[in-house]
């Protein structure tokens, strides 16, 4: 199913959903205290299991998400809609008892599956782009940029940064495996840390009709994945005892692959780039997958790559001004053209330009950015400064090359991947915007959310902009129930609107457009609070809708084959908080051809954002947008600053 497609499918109840998945949730968090003994999974017998909301209250705020988006005549057909679903003997109720039922029989949570599969695994578009994520790490003064880097050619800084960044990725896993990281909490509520147990060694598998994870915990293998001129390396990190490499192994051992690389290539034929096939439709990589592991060799070479402790990246044929660029580098980390020299089924990547940057490439199916976030930015923290290093371990195996049998059944689907990789990436669009004047330490002193002061900057922007609201996803974390993952935050409100379309109204006061935006901060903060509560729309919705047995029982959903429920989720907006980015910044497609995906960060003294979009489609405009939502942010501040002196 491609993004044009999506939308008929979901109006279409009877059949097999394919969702799209849920972007990166906010990386707000905190750990224990520096006192605290908790280990990493001694809360989870805390947790609460997520309710099921009950279809009246799940019905009233659905029907409170239409109002901004709908006509008087198309809101009544809806609730007309809603109230026959919701009806006793109708099948809304009988729905409900299913998935009660499907609550008492999950061991952990009623949505978890649900979730994995119809968000994830099911999806056959391509994870390259509309799944994975990407950031990038700022750069550290102890590795100094090499600008003009030669093409072709790997680097000092990238090889020394790379082994540097690696090693403390060891220490994380080992960290993991020994329960040695202190549990999450918020508020002083613990945290589900399930999702810890998926960071390493976990892989993404093509199977037909549904994806399969591959996992171990503890994850004890004892390598990881290099690509490097678009070949794979088998590079070992421990010998055999499980001693891990020092730093200066980690370099030998980096540089050792990159050479072996350059002498097969300079001897032979480079082998067909295999790890292609991982940016391409998931269909094409279940068929050419399957013809691979019908040889043992490849089936061997697989599972090198299936249970590497995670990817790392060593990109040369990098342009000069991809480093210099930063929008250009964001291009690399997310797409790198065509999909070379990544293996995007991989949980983590690593990605080091011979120039010394770093960022990452990260499969979303597993784990919600809002956990890998928190591991990349501690990383990135270690990474600065004095180095202690351990002694070096003996009986270091050397890095091998993964060899391949490539049939020309195969070697034909590769490049019909590329082909499809490089349009993919050459449609998307993603410009970073930021706003130096001011930041969440001076919204705070408003006395309001700073995230529900961005969501309605956004809204206001949207709508000076087309005239018009939007749907809006907005991520929420529901990590304070076991096994939790991810909410929706419908952004759009009749309070955002309202205040919208008075802030641009010159014969509205000064005083009645501040009354209409503190009704939408609250309006925001009383529907993420709901949502994080497990009280939102989307996911009860989806949990409805997987218990349709039929296609008469899909005809008689009256909720979901209203055009209006459609509609609201054709998110016109799909948004993200990554806070902090001072270190960490990162981004995503569009969930619609018509949309923006839109990626920020409140920090202490700024606000950063991404804003990405499909260049196929004939009403978005990214640079356009962009500058309407920093005009809209600067007239806030001026707002602000007008409301403060008035008190």
């Amino acid at each position: 199913m491609n993004l044009l497609s999506a939308r008929a499918a979901l109006a279409r109840p009877g059949l097999k959903l394919a969702l799209r998945p849920a972007q990166p949730a906010a990386m707000a968090y905190s750990t224990a205290s520096p006192g605290a003994s908790l280990g990493t999974f001694s809360n989870q017998d805390r947790l609460p299991r997520l309710p099921i909301p009950t279809l009246t209250d799940t019905a009233t705020r659905y029907l409170k998400s239409l109002r901004p988006l709908l006509s008087t005549e198309r809101y009544s057909g809806a609730e007309r809609a809603v109230s026959l679903f919701i009806k006793d003997g109708e099948l809304g109720p009988v729905l409900q008892r299913r998935l009660e039922e499907a609550d008492r029989q999950a061991p952990y949570s009623w949505l978890e599956d649900i979730w994995l599969k119809k968000a994830y695994l099911e999806w056959r578009d391509p994870s390259y782009i509309n799944v994975n994520w990407f950031a990038f790490l700022a750069d550290n003064p102890d590795f100094a940029l090499v600008a003009n880097a030669p093409r072709g050619r790997p680097t000092g800084v990238q090889i020394a940064r790379a082994a540097r960044v690696i090693t403390h990725m060891l220490e994380a896993n080992e960290a993991l495996n020994q329960q040695a990281i202190p549990a999450d909490v918020q508020r002083d509520a613990p945290l589900c840390m399930n999702q810890y147990k998926w960071q390493f060694g976990t892989t993404r598998i093509p199977r037909p009709g549904c994806d399969e994870l591959v996992n171990q915990y503890p994850s004890t293998a004892k390598h990881i994945l290099v690509m490097y001129r678009n070949q794979t390396v088998e590079v070992p990190v421990y010998n055999s005892a499980g001693q891990r490499a020092n730093i200066g192994q980690i370099t030998a051992q980096l540089v050792l692959a990159t050479e072996r690389i350059d002498t097969l290539l300079s001897q032979v034929q480079a082998q067909p780039p295999v790890a292609n096939l991982t940016a391409g439709h998931r269909d094409d990589w279940t068929k050419a997958r399957a013809i691979l592991e019908q040889d043992a060799a490849n089936r061997e070479s697989l599972a090198k790559v299936d249970t590497s402790l995670f990817g790392v990246c060593l990109d040369v044929d990098v342009d000069p001004q991809d480093t210099a660029d930063a929008e250009r580098s964001i291009a690399v980390f997310n797409h790198s053209d065509a999909g070379a020299n990544r293996w995007f089924d991989k949980s983590i990547q690593l990605v080091i330009m011979n120039s010394g940057r770093l960022g990452v490439n990260c499969e979303h199916t597993p784990v919600d950015a809002l956990t890998t976030g928190r591991l990349l930015m501690e990383v990135g923290e270690k990474e600065r400064g004095p180095v202690k290093d351990s002694r070096p371990c003996a009986g270091l195996a050397e890095p091998t090359p993964i060899q391949w049998n490539v049939c020309p059944e195969v070697a034909q689907v590769i490049e019909k991947v590329r082909s499809d990789a490089r349009a993919l990436a050459g449609n998307l669009r993603i410009l970073l915007g930021q706003m130096d004047g001011y930041g969440a330490q001076w919204i705070k002193t408003l006395g309001v959310s700073p995230d529900a002061y961005f969501q309605v900057a956004l809204q206001t922007a949207y709508y000076r902009h087309y005239g018009q609201p939007t749907p809006t996803y907005e991520s929420s974390s529901l990590r304070k129930f076991l096994h939790g993952r991810t909410e929706t935050i419908r952004s759009c409100t009749e309070e955002s609107l309202a205040f919208s379309k008075a802030f641009s109204d010159p014969d509205v006061s000064m005083k009645r457009k501040l009354e209409n935006f503190q009704r939408a901060i609250a309006a925001h903060v009383e529907l993420s609070k709901a949502a994080a509560a497990g009280k939102g729309v989307d996911r009860h919705l989806l949990g409805l809708r997987v218990q349709i047995r039929s296609p008469e029982e899909a005809e008689r959903a009256w909720l979901f084959t209203d055009d209006s429920y459609v509609k609201s989720m054709s998110f016109g907006l799909s948004t993200s908080n990554v806070t902090p980015g001072e270190r960490f910044r990162g981004g995503f497609a569009p969930v619609i051809l018509d949309g923006y995906g839109v990626n920020y960060a409140l920090d202490k003294a700024d606000l950063k954002f991404s804003v990405s979009e499909w260049l196929s489609s004939s009403v978005t405009d990214a640079p356009a947008f962009r500058q309407t939502l920093q005009q809209t942010l600067a007239d806030l501040y001026e707002a602000g600053e007008y409301a403060k002196s008035r008190q």
